[in-house]
């Protein structure tokens, strides 16, 4: 990134669209390595926050985003071919390369969903096949009450080229504990509170999704309590790991 590429922002925005661009192109080797994508399929986006003082807005509307290049191969992405946006998913510099197809869809869910810092898209196959079917992958583990806080739920049917995704990715989880749904017919989408958290989410998704249909395969899972399910949800959330 050049002084000029970003000039309109103050050296503080700057450094941290660096920054960014840096995570979220080191973050698209996930995807692969994780078995989540084939060829140029799926996309990783960080939000770019940009507070008040430094020409922001209190509401957030005037962050950016920072998203992967549409159709350019994973062993050839760098941080200078990361693409920067606004939040109506419009490109805020000059690039070879335009964004990801799934922009309107990452832009959209950043508006609406204020806690949202990173979204990821996949197509990995077993989180996929249950898109396919239209069913929301049942809470059967405690690895998905820790992470998910209950079922993977699916969200509607939508058409990529404008912000219909996003709108069902809002619709689906504003409410939800769920950091992953499944849009039926296509695949799952990631939130989290940034890049890093959504791949995550993606990874754990796609294990989870693979286990229960393993399950079926052998009879019915087993249900877990609610009351267990908040247990494990709430411990994983805020006691586990380092802090």
């Amino acid at each position: 990134m050049t002084h000029e590429e970003f000039g309109a922002y103050a050296p503080e925005v700057r450094a941290e669209i660096a920054r960014t661009r840096q995570i979220v192109s080191d973050l698209h080797a996930e995807l692969p390595r994780n078995n989540l994508v084939v060829w140029t399929a799926g996309n990783v986006s960080q939000r770019v926050r940009i507070p008040a003082a430094l020409g922001g807005a209190d509401d957030g509307s005037a962050d950016l985003l920072v998203i992967k290049p549409s159709g350019v191969s994973y062993d050839e992405l760098t941080p200078e071919k990361m693409v920067v946006c606004d939040l109506e998913g419009t490109m805020v510099h000059e690039s070879p390369h335009k964004p990801s197809s799934d922009t309107a869809a990452h832009a959209y869910t950043y508006r609406h969903l204020d806690r949202v810092g990173g979204v990821v898209h996949t197509h990995s196959t077993y989180a996929c096949a249950w898109a396919a079917r239209g069913e929301e992958v049942p809470c059967v583990l405690t690895m998905m009450a820790d992470e998910f806080g209950g079922p993977i739920p699916v969200g509607p049917f939508a058409i990529i080229g404008d912000d219909s995704i996003g709108r069902g990715i809002v619709e689906t989880l504003r409410d939800s504990r769920s950091p992953a749904v499944l849009m039926a017919n296509h695949g799952p989408f990631t939130i989290g509170k940034d890049a890093r958290a959504a791949v995550k989410a993606a990874v754990m998704c796609e294990e989870v999704a693979r286990a229960v249909h393993i399950s079926r395969q052998l009879g019915d899972p087993l249900p877990i309590d609610q009351k267990h399910v908040d247990s494990l949800y709430d411990r994983y959330q805020n006691v586990y790991g380092q802090k």
